[in-house]
């Protein structure tokens, strides 16, 4: 299970794992490195290829263990973490299928979408605290960090509207609000649309269709390449809305059945 930016596995992944577990799965959740319980310094950096090779790591030790069948693996992911299964079902045809929740699918069409609501001035003041970052890292200093989420208006990674109360509505006690600023530059053209086109196992797309973090016709154009190996469900919603009450109920039985079928 693959959590979203600047998450830890305690922070929400936990409900999905209990109620997957009671359904017979096995679940295998895991901090990325530099955040929660896992190793890597300096702590709370943001790296898409580090989490892409975590995520890998976490599947070779899973198909390692003797009760798990090394055909049935699924990869299930949530915001920014929900396009690494389709990247990594590319690579390794044995992925039996993948679960996409409210997923960060294109980054270009994100990125539009958060320039328009923010404005190029918010981005500018950004970069500068991420050229800062970069430019300490390269003398050895300790690591210049930002929020992870603030309110709009704040200076944060993420500071859409109810942004800033869905995310602290799901951290647990103690949860570190920062990331390092050069999170802003690390995106090494990865894309999780670009993939689809070699994924040919099933795919659960679960959207947000008031999402105002990630953009829906990102998603829909990805279950459109995905063609028949695609399995879309949407909600009318926001993005934080899907991990708690009725909507979490709704999307979780329908991850059950998916899992339940391909599995």
């Amino acid at each position: 299970m693959n959590h979203g930016f600047g998450g830890t596995k305690d922070m929400i992944l936990q409900s999905y794992a209990l109620r997957f577990q009671e359904s017979g799965f096995a679940i295998l959740t895991y901090d990325y490195r530099y955040f929660g319980e896992s190793k890597g310094e300096p702590r709370q950096m943001f790296s898409i290829q580090s989490q892409l090779e975590d995520c890998k790591e976490v599947i070779h030790f899973a198909r390692s263990l003797q009760e798990i069948n090394p055909d049935k693996i699924a990869i299930w992911g949530t915001s920014a973490g929900g396009g690494y299964g389709l990247a990594i079902a590319t690579q390794d045809k044995k992925i039996a299928c993948v679960c996409d929740q409210c997923s960060a699918l294109d980054s270009h069409k994100d990125a539009e979408m958060a320039l328009k609501r923010e404005g190029i001035g918010f981005f500018l003041r950004l970069f500068m605290y991420a050229q800062r970052d970069k430019g300490r890292s390269r003398f050895g200093l300790s690591a210049h960090k930002v929020p992870i989420v603030g309110r709009p208006g704040t200076l944060a990674m993420v500071t859409a509207p109810q942004a800033f109360e869905g995310y602290v509505k799901l951290a647990p006690a103690g949860f570190i609000n920062e990331v390092c600023a050069r999170a802003l530059l690390v995106n090494g053209g990865f894309n999780p649309i670009n993939y689809a086109k070699d994924v040919h196992c099933p795919v659960l797309i679960q959207i947000c269709e008031k999402d105002n973090l990630v953009s829906m016709s990102a998603a829909l154009e990805t279950a459109k390449i995905l063609g028949g190996y695609a399995e879309v469900k949407q909600f009318p919603i926001g993005h934080f809305d899907i991990y708690s009450g009725d909507h979490f109920e709704k999307s979780i039985n329908d991850q059950i059945a998916f899992f339940k079928k391909h599995l």
